[in-house]
């Protein structure tokens, strides 16, 4: 799938209801993918106000702040004492999510954070500390937790209609992004597959890695065999040679002794099977569920549970331990990479 086009404006965001004045919001990056998501998605609910787009480039920056009927800044900490936003979405290039977040973080605002968090352990654990001292809402978006079928595979695995999780196995693969780093497949984008993994099935205890020669991009593709904490065995497969454009370019299956889930590219099918039947549940969404069907609306529903537990006082639904637990998990399998050895990845999970 072309990231672009899966972006699209106009598509139309059903939003809960709320009362009250509308939130304002700025959002710090200007990019074609995420960027635009974000500007577009808070100036098109009625219980948000986009009020400032930050970015580097003053003409870039000023077209999309118009698009929106927002203010253009260049200047963070000017945007910042001017507009006293009540929350700030940043979605920033891959590799340059630091510095800003921090300076974030310190300004005491609250935050949603694109993934990942950053690159290294060393610096998740900056923030995290900053964040914690400030009492500061600091949540991430890992918006595939709020797909449809992934909701709907949560639920039945709490019912416990999967019996004891025997193995899981996740495969993602498309077209590589614009990041330099050797590791990008699986820091930026299989670290959905690393969330959601452990989203689902609990904490993994050991990871062991077999990577793809580095042909100048990096290791383009990778495979990782898991143990979970709870007994369960599980694989890893990610790749940056591949396209979205493939059916089934993302799969999901959770097998237990009483039956097995697959989910389908995301947002596109979901299935139960108990053990032993032949007959299998199935779901699709329906012709007018154009909510369900579409993989941006998976951003748009995780927003709707930040701003209700911002209103509310509660913690964000995915903090930015989350985006830690993400990059401990990465580095255990690089290391394994590295070494051709299982590695013992740290205890706790988000």
């Amino acid at each position: 799938m072309n990231r672009a086009a899966a972006f699209a404006p106009g598509v139309p965001r059903p939003v809960a209801a709320t009362s009250g004045p509308p939130l304002r919001v700025a959002v710090v990056g200007t990019g074609e993918w995420w960027g635009r998501q974000h500007a577009e998605l808070f100036a098109g609910r009625p219980d948000t106000e986009l009020v400032a787009v930050v970015g580097r480039d003053p003409a870039r920056t000023a077209a999309r702040a118009a698009v929106y009927g927002a203010t253009p800044y260049t200047d963070l900490d000017g945007m910042l004492e001017r507009e006293q936003p009540g929350l700030v979405s940043v979605c920033l290039p891959n590799e340059e999510h630091f510095a800003p977040t921090l300076r974030l973080i310190r300004a005491g605002v609250p935050l949603l954070l694109e993934k990942p968090l950053v690159f290294t352990v060393a610096e998740a654990d900056a923030l995290i500390a900053e964040a914690a001292a400030g009492g500061v809402f600091a949540a991430i978006n890992f918006n595939h937790r709020y797909a449809r079928p992934v909701r709907m595979a949560a639920a039945a695995i709490g019912a416990g209609d999967l019996g004891r999780l025997t193995f899981a196995t996740w495969r993602f693969g498309g077209e590589a992004g614009t990041s330099a780093h050797p590791h990008a497949n699986l820091i930026e984008t299989q670290c959905h597959g690393l969330d959601m993994l452990e989203h689902l099935c609990g904490p993994i205890e050991s990871v062991m890695t077999q990577a793809s020669d580095d042909l100048g991009a990096g290791h383009a593709t990778l495979a990782v065999a898991l143990r979970f904490a709870g007994g369960a065995v599980g694989s890893l497969l990610g790749s940056y040679e591949s396209s979205y454009a493939y059916q089934d370019t993302h799969r999901l299956e959770l097998n237990g002794t009483a039956g097995r889930i697959v989910v389908h590219d995301t947002v596109r099918r979901y299935t139960f099977q108990r053990a032993g039947d032949e007959t299998a549940q199935v779901w699709q969404a329906g012709y007018f569920n154009d909510t369900d069907r579409g993989f941006h609306a998976t951003f748009d529903r995780h927003v709707d549970a930040v701003l209700d537990a911002l209103r509310h006082g509660g913690p964000p639904p995915v903090p930015i331990t989350a985006g830690r637990r993400a990059v401990v998990l990465a580095e255990a399998v690089i290391r394994s990479s590295g070494t051709g050895a299982r590695v013992a990845v740290p205890d706790g999970a988000a």
